[in-house]
């Protein structure tokens, strides 16, 4: 079905880069299933709805159709590819990005100081990520193309808010290499990617950078939208070569670059190399199977 419309699903999309994600998708044309746990303002400490992005999506140029998913619940999410199966017959994009991110986070502190529950991201990220492609990848390698995205970022190869944080980065890095690397054994037509996202223009960043100004400083004139890597996951699935990239670990900025698409004021965003040294992981061939 080379004419049809590509069908997306942004996990954790009531608000900051799934909201904007999802929307850079619709403008794009795509029917875009934007799925989360807040349907309502004030279900979250952070504003945001899963219908609020649905008409942002819409009124992009897509289609927008939200859908309440708890992403900890391994049979809603089965119930979310069910529905998307039956009402579209297809999955092409699939971008995990459900995270269950505590408001105490950035406290400052060490990480027994801070709230047990931080530690569910690692479950809300790394396992709901997991699950929600289990799901997925029989439909996508059916038709013999599909993508696979997770966001991420360097803070997967340096400290950043904690173990949890970088837990949860490091591991869906390193679950979309092992993803790949089933693509490739069955030969199929599907590439699973991470993608570091810079320092983004969520709600929540924003609310840190204004409570915090000296703190959040270094940030000025550094900052990634939120959609950019929707964006990016449109070249990607439109790249003839997108195997190539199965399996990878990529700064999001530097494939910007690659494509060509700029972001704020035109411009290019900075490369998360810049400042931190970080560099996407290196995994080695050997396999065991």
């Amino acid at each position: 079905m080379p004419d049809a419309v590509p069908v997306a699903i942004v996990t954790g999309a009531s608000r900051g880069a799934g909201r904007g994600i999802a929307v850079a998708l619709g403008s794009h044309g795509c029917t875009v299933y934007v799925t989360g746990r807040s349907q309502k303002e004030g279900d979250a400490s952070m504003p945001g709805t899963i219908h609020a992005t649905a008409r942002e999506v819409t009124e992009a140029g897509g289609k927008g159709i939200a859908v309440a998913c708890d992403s900890s619940d391994d049979t809603q999410i089965a119930a979310l590819i069910d529905q998307v199966m039956a009402e579209q017959g297809r999955i092409d994009i699939l971008i995990n990005n459900a995270c269950a991110v505590h408001d105490r986070l950035n406290d400052p502190g060490q990480f027994w100081e801070k709230p047990l529950a931080i530690g569910n991201m690692i479950d809300v990220g790394v396992r709901s990520g997991f699950v929600t492609s289990w799901y997925a990848a029989p439909h996508m390698v059916k038709q013999d193309k599909g993508l696979i995205l997770f966001t991420s970022s360097p803070g997967s190869m340096h400290y950043c808010f904690g173990p949890a944080y970088g837990a949860h980065k490091a591991g869906v890095d390193k679950m979309a290499f092992d993803m790949g690397v089933d693509f490739t054994d069955a030969g199929a037509n599907v590439a699973a990617v991470s993608v570091w996202m810079g320092a983004l223009t969520t709600e929540r960043l924003m609310q840190m950078m204004e409570a915090e100004p000296e703190r959040f400083a270094h940030l000025d004139g550094f900052l990634e939208s939120a959609g950019y890597t929707g964006h990016l996951a449109w070249a990607l699935w439109n790249d003839p070569d997108l195997m190539t990239y199965n399996g990878k670990t990529m700064i999001g900025a530097e494939l910007g670059q690659h494509y060509g698409i700029t972001d704020i004021g035109g411009k290019f965003p900075p490369s998360a190399r810049l400042g931190t040294g970080a560099e996407p992981p290196q995994y080695a061939p050997y396999k065991v199977k």
